[in-house]
């Protein structure tokens, strides 16, 4: 995980203009939910680290795929070994640009979309995401809320249980980002 965030930056801060700013999460939250008919599925995963460039808008975040966690161990191995098959694909990327220009020096509230190029399951596809970049004081926060089709990237549910999982994942992403400086 730590040489994706080591590449990320270092991309990040070769593209950035000298404008700008490279910002790098302090903390994030990304969660899933999925509602299903014995037991509705959530997870958390709270080590990612995404950046952005406040210069050129650019977003990128890699999650890594085992690092979901969840209520019960059981729904922890089907997610990994069934569904998103993290040995074969370990990590869930997202590259990305802010569609709306921000003044990053003001404080406030901006809605904003993100479009880029999601990579999850072996399967890359170009995506917009609703959201809000919120400024205080120099610290960004970014959030948003929206669904992901298990069928847009070939992510099959098991026979046995395929009438439990939904065919679309509810995906939560709270990220507070703060000035990268290089130690």
């Amino acid at each position: 995980m730590k040489k994706i965030a080591v590449f990320l930056i270092a991309s990040f801060i070769f593209l950035a203009k000298s404008e700008g700013q490279i910002y790098m999460a302090d903390s994030c939250r990304v969660s899933f939910f999925s509602a299903a008919t014995i037991e509705d599925i959530t997870a958390v995963n709270s080590v990612s680290k995404p950046v952005m460039s406040t210069a050129t808008g650019d977003i990128q975040i890699s999650i890594a795929n085992q690092q979901f966690i969840f209520k019960k161990k059981l729904m922890q191995e089907h997610f990994n070994e069934d569904y998103m098959e993290s040995d074969k694909y370990p990590n869930t990327i997202f590259k990305g640009k802010v569609n709306e220009k921000v003044d990053y020096t003001k404080n406030g509230v901006n809605n904003v979309t993100v479009t880029g190029t999601m990579d999850m399951h072996g399967v890359q596809k170009i995506i917009t995401i609703p959201g809000t970049i919120s400024i205080q004081n120099g610290v960004i926060v970014l959030t948003s809320k929206f669904a992901v089709k298990l069928t847009d990237y070939n992510i099959k549910v098991p026979t046995v249980i395929g009438s439990d999982v939904a065919k679309q994942i509810a995906i939560t992403f709270t990220a507070t980002m703060k000035p990268y400086t290089v130690k």
